[in-house]
């Protein structure tokens, strides 16, 4: 339940500090004195967004704190994953600086605003003016259904794995979209690929050819300057061999007669051993070269398919090219998977949406035990609060494709008057009566809603007299299983509050500024008189409000 509720700094709330008990607490006051601005203040500490427009003080920060019990409401884990230490008093606060930064405490722990949004959701529900407009929401609907089937947690687990299912399914609907793709891309690198795999390129392989294709080419000339050369060291007629012999004979003859001679024998000895090599080479190198045009075509034609798929693939040298092969190699490993990857995440598709279509069989069937029991239980309030003539149904189709709320969809129908068949609520029912429908709902759902508070802002708002009073038992019979704060302009309702607050403005020269008083006895009385009368409190209107709170 909430404890106590600090402002400073709001709007035109310059500082107040409202305690609450627990039962029905009630909240009035002249229009425009502040009321809502309360709801605005408490927002705040929910998790709502503000920025400094919110402040009444530029200089100033503004601080909101609520303080609320919560033993016995099983929020323990909430705060254990979110690093919050527990305790069964919890108080939230809020503080908007004049720079715009926003900060955000649980039990002085600094939280983002989701989290604190998250706990606030599981604290109190705020009921303003404009909710009533969810009457015509799906969402709503269907969590009035749940929460009264009591399969909010079966609801939650539905919907973690519908979004299992919705990614799933996203991801498989993308690969089947590029599957195309793929395939193409596949084909033309699985070509590419084969091409390499034909030429059977071998690293270093086209300097050898190149230098093959060099020879060949040339073969005629390379033979004739080796036959040259051979003859004319070493040939029959004629040669250098020959000379070079008969000139180191001639100087071994004068060797012992003149030492230099023997020197030059030594040296042309020398000579003599080198060019007999050379020769002897010569020969050699003439015998392998062939001219072959068989090799030459070959080596050719190998070296131009080197050159043609350098060319097609961008590839300085053959190192690059074999690079290139490699990658093609991975690709086609690669793209050659897409259908065995499709197939998995199809199957982890269809694996998804089995768990789904299996909650949403279990929400539904929950769902359709509950819809005539639920309706008839809004019917017969609706009876008790001046629509005698009044039929509240809800109507529960079912579709094969499953949504964020399951299989089902749900449609609140309604009929004011006798002869008229039940239409879709939000388009035949009038503010007042949207209401009432509203508050039967909130009635019915507070045993099941496991919320320790509710505020409603005018929840009565278009109704008067009788039905104003059976509201206030209304609101009064929920105080008793739960925390109710009302905000409302009815004496019939304000009387039932077992705690009653005034809102009012404080006018200065320079400011105005929301106060609220805790009424007593007495301040009571002429506060509920001033709502059955007006500005000016009469007697008779004194005595009415004395009747209505003594018979509360």
């Amino acid at each position: 339940m909430l404890r106590r509720l600090t402002v400073k700094n709001y709007a035109i709330i310059r500082e107040l500090d409202m305690g609450f008990a627990d039962g029905f607490t009630i909240i009035t006051g002249e229009t425009g004195a502040g009321k809502s601005i309360l709801l605005g203040a408490l927002g705040l500490v929910l998790g709502e967004r503000a920025d400094t427009s919110v402040l009444l003080s530029q200089e100033e920060k503004c601080v909101v704190e609520a303080d609320f019990y919560v033993k016995g409401y099983d929020l323990g884990e909430l705060f254990e994953v979110n690093n919050v230490d527990y305790d069964d008093e919890v108080i939230l606060r809020r503080e908007i600086t004049p720079a715009g930064k926003s900060r955000a405490f649980i039990n002085d722990t600094p939280v983002t605003l989701n989290v604190m949004k998250e706990l606030g959701d599981k604290l109190i529900d705020v009921h303003s003016q404009h909710q009533t407009l969810l009457l015509g929401r799906n969402l709503f609907q269907m969590r009035v259904l749940d929460a009264y089937a009591g399969t909010a947690d079966l609801a939650g687990d539905y919907s973690e794995a519908y979004s299992s299912y919705l990614s799933a399914r996203r991801e498989y609907e993308a690969a089947s979209m590029t599957a195309e793709r793929s395939r193409a891309d596949h084909e033309y690198y699985s070509h590419q690929l084969d091409e390499f795999r034909a030429a059977q390129l071998v690293s270093g392989e086209m300097e050898t050819l190149e230098n093959d294709q060099k020879i060949l080419g040339n073969a005629s000339e390379i033979k004739e300057a080796l036959t040259i050369v051979a003859s004319a060291l070493g040939g029959d007629d004629v040669s250098a061999l020959s000379l070079l012999r008969l000139a180191r004979a001639s100087l071994a003859k004068v060797s012992g007669l003149f030492p230099e001679a023997g020197e030059l024998e030594n040296r042309l000895e020398t000579q003599l051993i080198e060019l007999n090599d050379i020769s002897y080479e010569a020969e050699k190198l003439n015998d392998r070269i062939v001219a072959d045009p068989g090799r030459l075509d070959y080596v050719t034609r190998r070296l131009d398919l080197i050159y043609s798929l350098m060319q097609k693939h961008h590839c300085r040298d053959l190192s690059e090219l074999l690079e290139k092969q490699r990658q093609f190699e991975e690709t086609v490993a690669l793209t050659g998977d897409i259908d065995e990857k499709i197939g998995e995440l199809k199957k982890k598709t269809e694996d998804a949406f089995g768990l789904v279509t299996g909650y949403a069989g279990r929400l539904s069937e929950a769902r359709h035990k509950v819809v005539s029991p639920l309706a008839a239980e809004i019917t017969k309030m609706l009876h008790k609060l001046g629509m005698p003539h009044a039929r509240f149904e809800i109507r529960l189709t079912r579709s094969d494709e499953p949504g964020p709320y399951g299989t089902d969809r749900a449609d609140f129908l309604f009929s004011a008057n006798k002869q008229v068949e039940p239409e879709e609520l939000s388009r035949c029912a009038s503010g007042g009566e949207l209401s009432r429908v509203m508050l039967c709902l909130k009635s019915v759902l507070a045993s099941s809603s496991g919320l320790p508070a509710i505020i409603f802002d005018e929840i009565d708002s278009g109704v008067s007299g009788e039905v104003a009073s059976m509201v206030g038992d209304i609101l009064s019979e929920m105080g008793k299983t739960m925390q109710v704060i009302n905000i409302t302009h009815l004496p019939q309702v304000a009387s039932r509050g077992g705690m009653h607050y005034h809102v009012y403005k404080e006018e200065s020269d320079h400011s105005t500024n929301t106060r609220v008083r805790l009424l007593k006895d007495d301040e009571r009385v002429r506060e509920v008189a001033r709502l059955l009368s007006g500005s000016t409190i009469t007697e008779a209107a004194i005595r009415n409000a004395r009747e209505l709170l003594e018979g509360r």
